[in-house]
């Protein structure tokens, strides 16, 4: 059982949401969004929004700059 992160494959954990995973891989940015099999998870639903086996979750760290 595994889900895809980024094009990296990673152990499915049951129950796991979107919050837990972001913490697990250690994404600490402050801006991001993520797309879970194509579809965009409002940050608030990060904690709300369970992660499915074989899911593939797109993780996009925004920066700002000029």
């Amino acid at each position: 059982m595994s889900i895809v992160v980024n094009k990296r494959s990673v152990d499915f954990i049951i129950d796991e949401s979107v919050d837990r995973l972001l913490k697990r891989m250690n994404y600490t940015f402050p801006m991001v969004i993520v797309k879970v099999d194509g579809t965009l998870v409002t940050r608030s639903r990060f904690s709300s929004h369970l992660i499915k086996d074989g899911s593939n979750i797109d993780v996009i760290h925004l920066t700002s700059g000029g």
